[in-house]
């Protein structure tokens, strides 16, 4: 089976979850297969990709904005299509637990036939932040720093690859 090729996308408010997106694409490209990696806001269609992966960034336990749209807009399509979701957010050592972040995520994964969510510890410069980011961020007491486990993601996007290349003739 061909994966054909891949839209890898992703909401980012200060580019560190575009970041994963594009180091998922560059592994699939590393495993052969073919992927383009491409900000939300220049996604019209998923004309001509067979598979998607899907990330935001996580704001307040939720997807951002931009990225609640593109599965509203594109539903249908991405429900036709395998699917993989990913969000990125939680900082701290250790981050959040991924099964505190929020049932709307698992009822978005439910509602798009995602194959799977995965949670995956985000960034935080604050001097990247806007003036009502720093009041959250001092409120919460979040940490700065990167968190992102760059090992883990490559590791995913191995998963995603073997699972789009289905199994081998027997």
């Amino acid at each position: 089976m061909s994966a054909g090729r891949i839209l890898v996308t992703a909401a980012s408010r200060h580019e560190a979850t575009m970041e994963i997106a594009a180091e998922i694409c560059a592994e699939l490209r590393r495993r052969g297969l073919s992927a383009d990696a491409r900000p939300i806001e220049e996604v019209s269609d998923l004309e001509g990709y067979t598979a998607v992966v899907l990330g935001s960034a996580i704001y307040a336990g939720r997807w951002l904005a931009p990225a609640l749209a593109f599965v509203d807009r594109h539903r249908e399509q991405l429900a036709a299509r395998p699917l993989w979701l990913f969000s990125s957010g939680p900082v701290g050592d250790p981050p959040v637990p991924a099964d505190q972040i929020g049932a709307d995520l698992v009822a978005l994964g439910e509602s798009t036939g995602a194959r799977e969510h995965r949670v995956f510890p985000g960034r935080l410069d604050r001097h990247e932040l806007g003036l009502m980011e720093r009041a959250v961020v001092r409120l919460v007491h979040a940490p700065d720093g990167d968190y992102r486990p760059w090992p883990e993601i490559v590791e995913w996007a191995d998963t995603i690859a073997a699972g789009l290349a289905g199994p081998g003739p027997s």
